[in-house]
């Protein structure tokens, strides 16, 4: 089957650039494909998560550190035989939020004493409760609710709006590109998403020199590099807490988030970034500096004095010296062309074109980190069109792919669980160095084994919707072998050919 090269593209564009293709997105881009994915640039189309439990940041560690306290409550409680502690809250709201974060904390508790008490009895299931018992229902501990949460606004609500989605997808490279774990801890966990809400998604299309400064001054960064607990050696809170620098943020800026592990910096310049951002950290939940769960510059924990960082000066000038460095390494040439060589490896091929990331790069710094002319300029270039399919999705776009193809929107546990084995959990790398973004990372044969299992289990829950050849002609057509075609049709069931088209290369592959 000959395709017109316009059609070619529009499926690229749906699978290289965006999160798959849906039932008519083909046909709804084929006129101007790269116009389309512009057109998407220029009209800043990046979906927002919506949903109750989605607040920000320093509600939800409010939030946290009220489920904690009941949390703390119930075990003393416990532990004094039902004798309750006095209560002093500040204010009706807060007694209410109190009561309700206790309420929950001790259904949590309930919940899982119940299944350990199941477990104990040989069963390896939760307890049942007595006929007639007014037992309280399992509630999902608070941190784990919110994370859920995030989740589904994201799997069943972001990846299905736009027609292409290439700012949900350059949404996902950023947060990952700024990783942090949801694994660290509950402070963490209960605002990964809105890390990403509020640091990464605004700014997208924005200046890449505000997204740096809305990462590393958000509490999930501070928290999860540990600067909450750096102070200068000299400064006052140091020399009384007789504490000293944590390097860990500032060796993850220059080594990850701007100049790269090649970009010309020191260790000298490592320790010296450090100092320079001693005094960035959270409010803590008894709110001494201000409102608690968000973002402060404490000065007692500042290093005092000017600081040398890459042969530059830096005033000693509170949080504005650690702007300022911050701002100058958002400009920086080797900033420039870590980030070129990372968005052309991820969209384009393991081993990008030089000429393709030497032109990302020249766009950043003319544009002044623009990254709405660092995305045209990706899009523009020939080099990302190539019909050869030389990336492997990650099991996250893999997930998103089927979902979108099929237009489910499940619940988030299973969605979850499928990325936990297929080894990609949900926002819970390894390290502060991210998932890897190379084929060999996905295409593992045990790797291929959890995808079929996957794939399996939602062409099963397809079957009764769609025709595999159909399916997979109007997400895939320009792209498809003959092979993959024959495969599909020559299934002996439904569920065998949407598997197959599932695990197909060009299904694999953007």
């Amino acid at each position: 089957m000959v395709q017109s090269p316009d059609r070619i593209e529009a499926a690229l564009a749906l699978s290289r650039f965006g999160l798959g293709a849906r039932q008519g997105d083909l046909e709804a881009i084929s006129s101007d494909p790269r116009g389309a994915l512009k057109e998407e640039i220029a009209n800043r189309t990046v979906p927002s998560p919506a949903g109750e439990e989605l607040q920000p940041t320093a509600e939800l560690l409010n939030d946290l550190y009220a489920f904690q306290e009941a949390q703390k409550d119930i075990r003393e409680r416990k532990a004094a035989e039902g004798i309750s502690a006095p209560q002093a809250p500040s204010s009706g709201e807060q007694l209410a939020k109190a009561d309700a974060m206790k309420a929950e904390a001790l259904s949590s508790s309930s919940s899982m004493a119940g299944e350990k008490a199941g477990s104990a009895a040989g069963t390896g299931a939760p307890a049942t409760p007595m006929k007639g018992a007014n037992e309280p229902k399992p509630v999902v501990p608070f941190p784990q609710r919110v994370f859920l949460a995030e989740a589904k606004a994201r799997f069943s609500g972001t990846i299905h709006a736009p027609r292409i989605g290439f700012g949900e997808r350059l949404a996902i490279f950023w947060a990952n590109h700024f990783a942090i774990s949801a694994a660290k801890g509950p402070n963490v966990r209960v605002i990964a998403g809105a890390f990403e809400r509020e640091a990464i998604r605004p700014h997208v299309f924005g200046r890449f020199a505000d997204m740096l400064l809305a990462v590393e001054t958000h509490p999930a960064m501070l928290f999860y590099l540990d600067n909450q607990q750096s102070f200068g050696p000299n400064s006052p809170a140091g020399q009384n807490r007789k504490r000293g620098l944590n390097e860990n943020l500032a060796r993850e800026i220059l080594e990850l988030h701007t100049l790269g592990v090649n970009g010309g910096y020191t260790q000298d310049d490592v320790t010296s970034l450090a100092r320079i951002i001693t005094g960035w950290t959270v409010v803590g939940r008894q709110g001494r500096l201000g409102t608690p769960g968000s973002f402060v510059f404490f000065a007692n924990a500042h290093e005092p004095g000017d600081q040398r960082l890459l042969g530059n000066i830096y005033a000693e000038a509170g949080f504005e010296q650690g702007k300022a460095a911050l701002l100058q390494l958002a400009r920086h040439p080797a900033t420039a062309a870590h980030l070129a060589q990372k968005l052309a490896r991820h969209f384009v091929s393991d081993d990008p074109p030089p000429a393709l990331v030497d032109r990302l790069a020249k766009t950043f710094m003319a544009s002044g980190g623009d990254l709405a002319a660092v995305s045209t300029a990706l899009v523009e270039a020939k080099e990302s069109w190539s019909p050869q399919l030389a990336k492997v999705r990650s099991p996250l776009e893999f997930s998103i792919a089927i979902l979108r193809a099929t237009g489910a929107k499940p619940e988030p546990q299973p969605v979850l669980g499928g990325l936990y084995v297929m080894g990609q959990p949900y926002w819970q790398p390894s390290g502060p160095n991210g998932f890897s973004d190379l084929v060999d990372a996905w295409a593992s044969p045990e790797g291929l084994k959890m995808r079929m299992d996957i794939a399996n289990v939602a062409a099963t829950k397809g079957a009764d919707y769609f025709d595999p050849p159909d399916f997979i002609e109007t997400r895939l057509g320009p792209l498809l072998s003959q092979e993959t075609r024959s495969a599909v049709g020559r299934a002996e069931s439904r569920a065998q050919g949407l598997a197959i088209a599932f695990m197909s290369p060009e299904f694999q592959r953007r």
